[in-house]
């Protein structure tokens, strides 16, 4: 892309031919996405590839002028292009090559407990397949201040291209932990002292009803199938959500969201009522 004097290209032409199919670099894209991960001083960038021609048209201006202030090299690309790198999902123009982000693994979990502030707030999800699910409840999650995410690596969605456009920055911020046994994760984690709480149609108690105000742990099933039985057994106790129209349940994502939040609202209210 031609220099001019609202844009400093620095080093594009050494790029055009980038190997993106090394084991080093992934791919991000969509607004949101991309943005956020420019925010990012931690992360490495090599490289914006934007659609040919609107690097500087009022969708791409400010993502264009973040890469720019951070030194990265802006490359336009044809439309054909940037959806052959995103599978030819929403890229909306944009498409950011960087180092793969690197991932926790489950042998930090005990090492983000001990530092995380107190109560402890997690989200257990197990087996959401659906990378948009995954996505949107990794945004949810960081949005309502959950300090770490896990999941199992059977038979579940990990951090795809999709699931980080999705979740709009938040795969970056938050920690995301699949792993091998759920059910000796979820024993280690009621030895540090967190309650389990899965959510579930067939609940003991409507989840406004239930007290969830210390260090939790909301442990959320699958689409379709719920919480499998195993997991069920170890939560300390199952709370439903109210359903008052035509729909017996919700969206995983959608249900995530309600419960997060309500545990989030009496967790502030415990804080308020301490500090007094």
């Amino acid at each position: 892309m031609p220099e001019t004097s609202e844009f400093k290209n620095p080093g594009s032409n050494n790029l055009e031919s980038k190997d993106l199919g090394s084991k080093n670099t992934e791919a991000l894209f969509g607004l949101h996405a991309v943005a956020a991960a420019l925010q990012k001083k931690n992360l490495s960038v090599d490289a914006l590839w934007v659609l040919a021609g609107a690097a500087k048209g009022k969708r791409l201006a400010g993502i264009s002028e973040q890469a720019v202030e951070r030194g990265v090299p802006i490359i336009e690309k044809s439309r054909q292009e940037l959806d052959q790198q995103s599978g030819d999902l929403q890229h909306q123009g944009v498409v950011l090559i960087r180092s793969k982000v690197q991932h926790w693994h489950e042998n930090d979990i005990e090492k983000l407990l001990s530092s995380a502030e107190k109560p402890i707030f997690i989200l257990v999800l197990d087996g959401v397949q659906d990378p948009h699910n995954l996505g949107a409840c990794l945004r949810t999650a960081d949005a309502a201040g959950v300090q770490l995410v896990i999941a199992p690596k059977d038979r579940a969605v990990g951090l795809t291209s999709v699931v980080c456009k999705v979740a709009s920055g938040a795969a970056e911020s938050i920690p995301f932990i699949q792993v091998t046994n759920l059910a000796r994760t979820l024993r280690m984690l009621k030895d540090e002292g967190v309650w389990l709480v899965g959510a579930d149609e067939r609940g003991d108690k409507a989840l406004y009803e239930a007290d969830m105000t210390g260090s939790m742990a909301l442990v959320m099933g699958a689409e379709g199938r719920g919480l499998r039985r195993l997991t069920r057994e170890h939560c300390d106790f199952i709370v439903s959500i109210p359903m008052h129209g035509q729909v017996s349940s919700l969206n995983v994502s959608v249900a995530t969201g309600v419960c997060l939040y309500e545990m989030q609202r009496q967790r502030g209210q415990a804080a308020t009522s301490t500090s007094k």
